[in-house]
């Protein structure tokens, strides 16, 4: 049976400020928990359900766990149900962030929806994009939402926040910068390599002023409806499977 005071523990990371604070996060579910056993991320806490042990013997083998009930993983978790795992990881350090003109990567200005970052990232592994560059006032990578919307890809990827605008004038000599913009050209109509930077702007307001003027070129994807828009994951995996199409 987890304490009060564990439970209160991990509450509390479901909050930014004290997630920065104890440099840990959780993670939740079956496909999740799997995965992050798999990394090279360090575990503080593991918690499993009797059925989960018996159905993850090796992997669990060699591993500090407890086993609990899954009410105890509901009360301590974001899920309505979880008849599997949580687990309570330390923060990773990144390397020093490079991109080399070879590389494609996504770069998110202002996304605020923890779903779609998590999305983003679960589509950036599909398509083989290691890094994610995110402006200082995206969602935080490490919120419940975005490791759950990612479905154990935030295991592969590195996310980088920092100043966008200033980062990308510093690459925009040396890096193809698009935009996703309904002004743009035509993805459909374009010969695309697989490397540069694709900028993917706010769910609301799209790519702010200031980050669009160091970009070099603006893309769109073609409507052939009445849609108003597109929900900016969608987009991000529609625009990239077009730079990944010819290989």
């Amino acid at each position: 049976m987890l304490s009060k005071a564990v439970i209160k523990y991990i509450n509390s990371l479901q909050v930014k400020k004290y997630r920065n604070q104890h440099q840990a996060f959780v993670v939740e579910g079956a496909k999740s928990v799997i995965e992050l056993l798999q990394s090279d991320f360090e575990l503080q806490h593991l918690f499993v359900t009797d059925q989960f042990e018996q159905e993850h013997k090796k992997l669990l083998k060699d591993k500090a766990y407890e086993v609990v009930s899954e009410t105890d993983l509901v009360k301590a978790g974001t899920y309505a149900t979880n008849n599997a795992a949580l687990a309570v990881a330390h923060m990773r350090r990144l390397p020093a962030l490079q991109v080399y003109s070879s590389e494609l990567v996504i770069a998110l200005d202002d996304i605020r929806d923890p779903g779609n970052l998590g999305t983003i990232i679960r589509i950036a592994d599909w398509y083989g994009i290691q890094k994610i560059i995110c402006s200082e006032n995206c969602a935080d990578f490490y919120n419940p939402k975005v490791i759950a919307a990612t479905m154990g890809s935030f295991t592969r990827l590195q996310v980088h926040y920092l100043n966008l605008e200033n980062w990308l004038q510093q690459h925009a000599a040396t890096h193809q910068i698009y935009g996703a913009s309904l002004d743009g050209e035509n993805i459909h109509r374009m010969e695309l390599q697989p490397q540069g930077i694709v900028v993917m702007g706010n769910e609301a307001n799209g790519i702010r002023p200031e980050v669009a003027a160091h970009i070099n070129q603006l893309v769109k994807i073609p409507a052939f409806g009445q849609a108003e828009s597109l929900n900016v994951a969608t987009a991000t995996a529609i625009i990239i499977d077009n730079f990944r199409r010819q290989q």
